[in-house]
């Protein structure tokens, strides 16, 4: 069974690494970007089985890209992974779930390997469902 593939956006690329290691450990194929041009593309060009992103990007933010995905239609879980504020996430949270969205999480930065691992493992079971 081909894994799952996971793309990762996020703004601080060791975070995204760990984020990544964390998911191929779990089954993902993973894939990490810090560009919201590339993240477009590589999201175009095949969609993922799971998107992982960060609310704060420089030059543009987490809630265009959830509008990005709504527009696309997509429809597999979208994780969000940030250090912003408990709150703020809620509410990327809820705008994600009213644009139709499969919202999953909020994981708060920073991140532990364990709840990260134990988030994946679930999403990937979800996935295989």
């Amino acid at each position: 069974m081909p894994q799952p593939r996971l793309l990762v956006i996020d703004d601080e690329p060791k975070l995204g690494e760990f984020l990544a290691t964390i998911a191929r450990e779990s089954g993902f194929s993973a894939e990490v970007t810090s560009n919201d041009d590339h993240f477009r593309q590589r999201f175009l060009a095949e969609t993922p089985a799971l998107v992982a992103l960060d609310l704060g990007m420089p030059g543009m933010d987490g809630v265009e890209l959830l509008r990005f995905l709504a527009e696309q239609d997509f429809r597999a879980p979208v994780l969000i992974v940030s250090g912003f504020d408990r709150r703020v996430l809620d509410s990327a949270f809820r705008l994600g779930e009213a644009l139709g969205l499969t919202m999953a999480g909020p994981i708060e930065k920073p991140m532990r390997a364990d709840l990260l691992e134990q988030t994946l493992s679930l999403l990937r079971t979800s996935l295989a469902a």
